[in-house]
């Protein structure tokens, strides 16, 4: 199985592996399709635009609340409704791909991924540009799945590793240079654009991806189409935004009752979609989530782990932009570079787990990996925290920086691993669900730490406007997110132990 950890750290992974399956019968000779490095180049482009766009709204987030205004929950919804709807929507792109074609989905995803950051570049009011981010999310999730069924059908060998292998790099430089481009650009302010540049870099990227999609990819459909399980679409994007909505917007109402209300009618509707898909799995029909994967303890767990994990990395990287420029009066460039470290970090934990692998130490040592990474991260918050409290008002980006460096290094020995062990015991013909349920996890567990950090932040800050308040605000952050980490290093003892790692 490839290593999932290689096409994606931030915002979807492309993972609708039952795309792996193959379309033309066993054995078939096939010739190597002409242009297939060129049409990777495009389906990279693609990656790399998704990525960015998860990254930027972080940085740009006090900027865009300063110039259209909105309460503090803006800052939240910049990066929540772009994850909600990714996660909604990732299992029925695949699904869409399968059915009609996924150059035909790629190629809409593409032109409504580049029409809504246009919407988001020209947004007059927080609302609108809430709204555009939600149809970025949904065209993402239409576009991204249908990358690795058209990679599988293009390549074969020696050679379909090589193209997997590109991804690493190319997604590794987004992760580092998202921050520090968003930056350059809003200072920058480049025709008087401010922040909206971010949003304005898609359009020839979208263009690119477009062009070079309509005229370079092959098509490719799955040799039986699944069947589109809409009530389980609409229970399941349902049940997200009862439990999301309140939980982002009720600290500033006031926690009214209605928001209580909402969240548990969200858990209880989650619960209708798991009793609906099993009962349209015993019915012979086809279910958006398979019902047999939720009994397979690995599986199971490495849901609830990557939930957790993907809720500390995406609102600790709002909290810390956060913090940086409102706290510590730091520009949009200065904050991008501030969270250099982590991404440097994060890369290195990439590297090590790597070498790992090719040794056998990931093999052997099996959920134990994650769980060190997972420690890691840990200690690099709680020196954040002492960083926080020995420097005062001295605080700097480069006393910064060592804690950064350590937290980002442990999420990298989380996420190089985790994709594969968590996998590894699911059945062959379940692997495509699965992927794509696990993403659709990862991007709702970002939405609900954008949500949940963001409350706690604003909360503890209250009216408080100093540096002083700002730092303790930080800390008392950075203990939830050591809460959350904790919560995941318990539910991680469901993930295979070493040796095996083929057993759910």
């Amino acid at each position: 199985m490839a290593d999932l950890s290689e096409f994606r750290v931030g915002g979807g992974i492309a993972t609708d592996l039952s795309a792996l399956e193959p379309v033309e019968p066993p054995g078939q000779p096939t010739t190597p399709y002409r242009w297939r490095w060129v049409a990777l180049a495009v389906l990279l482009v693609a990656e790399a635009m998704d990525m960015l766009d998860a990254l930027v709204a972080n940085i740009a987030a006090p900027s865009i609340r300063m110039d259209l205004g909105g309460g503090e929950s803006t800052m939240q919804w910049l990066g929540a409704a772009y994850a909600l709807a990714m996660a909604v929507g990732l299992i029925t792109g695949g699904r869409l791909g399968d059915i009609v074609g996924r150059r035909r989905m790629f190629l809409i995803g593409a032109a409504g991924f580049t029409a809504a950051s246009m919407l988001c570049a020209v947004s007059v009011s927080s609302g609108m540009l809430i709204g555009a981010r939600g149809l970025q999310g949904l065209f993402g999730a239409v576009l991204i799945p249908q990358g690795l069924g058209i990679i599988k059908e293009m390549f074969d060998g020696h050679e379909l590793g090589r193209a997997f292998g590109m991804f690493g790099p190319v997604l590794g430089l987004a992760t580092v240079g998202g921050p520090v481009l968003a930056g350059v650009l809003i200072d920058a302010d480049l025709f008087g654009a401010g922040w909206r540049t971010i949003f304005a870099v898609n359009l020839p990227l979208g263009l690119l991806a477009l062009i070079g999609g309509w005229k370079f990819l092959p098509e490719s459909r799955h040799a039986v189409p699944p069947r589109l399980d809409l009530v389980g679409v609409v229970l399941a994007s349902a049940a997200a935004l009862l439990v999301i909505f309140p939980l982002v917007q009720g600290r500033e109402l006031g926690w009214p009752a209605w928001t209580f209300a909402s969240i548990a009618g969200g858990l209880a509707l989650f619960a209708l979609f798991g009793r609906y898909e099993v009962r349209k799995a015993s019915a012979g029909g086809d279910p958006l989530v398979m019902p047999a994967l939720f009994r397979k303890r690995a599986f199971s767990g490495g849901l609830v782990v990557g939930a957790v994990i993907f809720a500390a990395l995406t609102g600790f990287s709002l909290v810390l932009s956060l913090f940086l420029q409102a706290g510590l009066g730091y520009s949009p460039l200065h904050a991008g570079l501030g969270s250099l470290p982590w991404s440097l970090g994060m890369i290195l934990g990439f590297a090590v787990i790597q070498i790992a692998e090719k040794h056998g130490v990931v093999e052997r040592l099996g959920r134990k990996v994650i769980q060190a990474g997972v420690a890691v991260m840990a200690l690099g918050l709680g020196l954040l925290v002492l960083t926080l409290h020995l420097a005062g008002t001295t605080l700097t980006i480069w006393s910064l920086t060592p804690a950064l460096l350590i937290a980002g290094l442990g999420m990298g020995l989380v996420m190089g691993p985790f994709f594969d062990t968590v996998l590894s015991a699911v059945d062959p013909e379940e692997t495509g669900t699965a992927s794509g349920t696990l993403t659709a996890v990862q991007q709702l567990g970002g939405a609900f730490g954008t949500a949940a950090l963001g409350t706690v932040f604003f909360s503890s800050l209250g009216r408080g406007t100093s540096p002083g308040a700002y730092t303790a605000t930080m800390t008392s952050t950075l203990w939830s997110g050591v809460g959350l980490l904790a919560l995941a290093f318990a539910t991680s003892f469901l993930l295979p132990r070493p040796g095996d790692r083929r057993r759910g």
